[in-house]
């Protein structure tokens, strides 16, 4: 399942939110640790840097936060919710 989580989360817009500036989630550093799981429902802290452009440079910034993903029966993710 860890692997499904992973590619979701690289892959979906919801994280978005936790970006300050409006910038770019950089996956090569995104990482999460499971929080708790029960049925049909996962919950995640997620850390990440995100990328953006201050003045003429680029620059980053560190984020996280706490998401929750809806699995269906097969165990793929129909859905985050960033809490």
């Amino acid at each position: 399942m860890s692997e499904v989580v992973e590619q979701y989360l690289k892959s979906c817009r919801e994280l978005a939110e936790l970006t300050h500036y409006n910038g770019w989630i950089d996956n090569d550093t995104l990482k999460y640790q499971l929080v708790s799981e029960e049925r049909g429902r996962v919950v995640a802290d997620v850390q990440f840097e995100e990328g953006f452009i201050s003045a003429c440079c680029e620059e980053r910034a560190e984020r996280w936060g706490r998401v929750q993903l809806e699995l269906d029966s097969a165990g793929t993710v129909k859905a985050l919710l960033v809490l």
